[in-house]
């Protein structure tokens, strides 16, 4: 009898012009399973360039037939499991579901398990979850969440091959500032994301994630080297990188009604300090400020301007906010000693574009209203 193997080879492409949010792997016949570049990790972009390796769970039917193998990739540019497997003989489907990062990378304390019996994956007959995945504190640490499903069967695909598609599963996010504003300089060493929601399950088979919403919201804080602001937006994400959070629909911190943010809203702050152009004075932060700074020890230069944020993220799409201080400077920070406070007098006014995992435009101006 004749042996039959299966190749998939599998070719992951990022969606950079069209409105998809996926866009095919294509899987080519080969002597065994194994799949041709796609994506990365840690506040990166997965690209083809960049994936290293991907793990692969297959069912025949109900019945686990491929359980979590790693695929990784060869000098010849295919990525390869350890123990090659084949097409069954007599033409039964098999179902394929694929992801990336490891799940040392999504849990990196190490102590994930793939039986549904604490934090981590869970593959079988009835359940395909993402158990508890936790963004990272550190947005340095935060990973491209990618994952990928197909089914086939040996008639149809073992010349043809088996089209996958990854996707993008969470969001990114990435804050830019400018200033045409001539009477005051503006100074910028660093970014704050402010409560968002953190701990979520992820469906394999649905590709939506359910939030946990008895947890806390997080604050993710990022510095960046010193930059003078002006009309041209550059990023303040710093060497961190941009943010890989958790899709989700925002509710706007109210610094009028809720100064302290009692209620977790999220908003967006930028560490900074002004400068009047006229006397050469910092007004920002306050002169009756005598507060340290939480890194250096010393007696802060910079202090934090926010605003409220609202909104959807959505899986797959980046979100590119350009803080726009020209007409002001928005308020003082929730976990300032006097929160909601106007740091200038206009509030900080935006504008957002969202694209699918590209960057995309979007004017935040820091005035108060």
């Amino acid at each position: 009898m004749k042996t039959t193997t299966l190749l998939a080879t599998a070719m992951v492409a990022m969606a950079l012009t069209s409105c998809a949010d996926d866009e095919p792997v294509s899987i080519n016949r080969g002597d065994a399973i194994s799949f041709r570049p796609a994506m990365g990790s840690r506040a990166t972009e997965v690209t083809n360039a960049n994936l290293q390796t991907f793990y692969v769970t297959s069912f025949l039917g109900t019945t686990p037939y491929i359980n979590n193998v790693a695929y990784t990739k060869g000098g010849d540019g295919f990525y390869n499991s350890a123990v090659p497997y084949y097409w069954p003989g007599d033409d039964t489907p098999l179902d394929f579901y694929a992801y990336s990062p490891s799940l040392d990378e999504l849990f990196p304390g190490g102590d994930a398990t793939t039986d549904g019996s604490g934090d981590g994956i869970v593959f079988n007959s009835t359940e395909k979850t993402l158990v508890n995945f936790a963004v990272a504190d550190s947005i340095k640490n935060q990973v491209d969440f990618i994952t990928a499903y197909g089914t086939g069967k040996k008639s149809v695909n073992e010349e043809a091959g088996l089209e996958l598609t990854f996707g993008h599963r969470l969001s990114q996010i990435e804050i830019r500032a400018k200033s045409d504003n001539t009477q005051f300089t503006f100074k910028v060493a660093g970014v704050r994301i402010g409560r968002a929601q953190y701990l979520a399950n992820f469906d394999f088979v649905t590709n939506t994630w359910t939030l946990d919403d008895w947890h806390d919201t997080q604050v993710y804080t990022s510095r960046c080297p010193e930059v003078t602001l002006g009309d041209s937006a550059v990023s303040i994400m710093g060497p961190d990188g941009n943010a890989m959070l958790l899709p989700q629909t925002l509710t706007a911190w109210s610094p009028t009604s809720d100064p302290d943010n009692v209620a977790r809203e999220a908003y967006l702050s930028v560490y900074v300090q002004i400068t009047a152009n006229a006397t050469g004075t910092t007004v920002y932060p306050f002169p009756s400020d005598n507060r340290t700074d939480e890194v250096t020890g010393q007696k802060r230069q910079y202090a934090w301007a926010t605003i409220p944020l609202s909104g959807t993220w959505e899986a797959g799409k980046k979100y590119v906010y350009t803080l726009d201080f020209t007409h002001g400077a928005g308020y003082t920070d929730p976990d300032d000693p006097i929160p909601g406070k106007p740091v200038l007098g206009d509030p900080i006014k935006f504008t957002v574009n969202v694209e699918p995992w590209q960057s995309t435009p979007g004017t935040l101006p820091m005035t108060v209203k």
